[in-house]
């Protein structure tokens, strides 16, 4: 099974990148996702997930890391089988190769990623300031 990420690139401080992450092998509809992060001599951070497409009405249906929260929002098209994450006032700090992740669905929020079985290749966000 495998999770194709894309829409890195370069850019400045302030500006915004958009990142999908698609999959042939999932439907999406049925899994909880999330986008985590790495950045060079870091560990793999949490950055959002949202729940599964049956529980995405409820109340707290996503959740981000502080570090981000107000600045990224992650959406999902199940139709198109295909999660977003979308960065805006981006910083240098948001440097880091990007991974999309999903786990079955739950009515719960999980931002360990120890707790997500599929992974993509990861896509590399680079911003300068």
């Amino acid at each position: 099974v495998q999770l194709q990420a894309s829409g890195g690139g370069a850019a400045q401080a302030g500006g915004s990148l958009r990142l999908s992450c698609t999959s042939h092998d999932l439907t999406f509809a049925r899994y909880n996702m999330g986008w985590f992060r790495q950045a060079p001599g870091k560990e793999r951070e949490f950055v959002a997930t949202i729940k599964y497409a049956a529980a995405i009405r409820w109340r707290d249906s996503d959740y981000y890391a502080d570090s981000v929260k107000g600045r990224f929002t992650i959406s999902r098209d199940d139709a198109q089988n295909t999660l977003y994450l979308q960065m805006n006032s981006l910083k240098p700090e948001d440097t880091a190769v990007y991974y999309c992740a999903a786990r079955p669905g739950s009515t719960s929020l999980f931002i360990k990623s120890s707790l997500y079985n599929y992974w993509g290749q990861g896509t590399q966000v680079t911003v300068s300031s």
